[in-house]
């Protein structure tokens, strides 16, 4: 089963983070695992607001994390878009709707803390 990893779960992998639960750490290490286009937005944007600091410089700190932990990149595709306009508004975060939208197309279980995502037909693993 592959799993695509919400944002947190990405970065909090990256950082060894006591916050990753055990459920999600023991998925991370043996599925095949995604991270969105949809992250890398998210994650560029807090960063230039001041949320967000990575130890290195953004680009080269994803390139690394991704390749040194065998992540494969998610792109966004128009299915994946498209996707979106049927949804539920349970979420209204539009980069956690878009993984809902990946989620569902690619039949993939989603590694997230957010318990909003329970209430959409997908796997979440937490």
């Amino acid at each position: 089963m592959a799993v695509l990893l919400d944002t947190h779960a990405f970065l909090w992998w990256c950082e060894d983070s006591h916050e990753l639960s055990k459920k999600a750490r023991k998925a991370i290490a043996a599925e095949e695992c995604f991270v969105s286009l949809a992250s890398f937005w998210e994650i560029a944007i807090k960063i230039s607001l001041g949320k967000l600091r990575l130890p290195a410089a953004p680009d080269r700190y994803i390139t690394d994390q991704m390749s040194l932990n065998g992540f494969g990149q998610l792109e966004i595709g128009f299915r994946h878009v498209m996707r979106c306009a049927s949804m539920e508004f349970h979420h209204r975060d539009p980069f956690d709707r878009l993984l809902v939208a990946q989620a569902r197309e690619e039949s993939l279980s989603l590694v997230s803390r957010d318990q909003a995502f329970d209430l959409y037909e997908i796997s979440r693993i937490w």
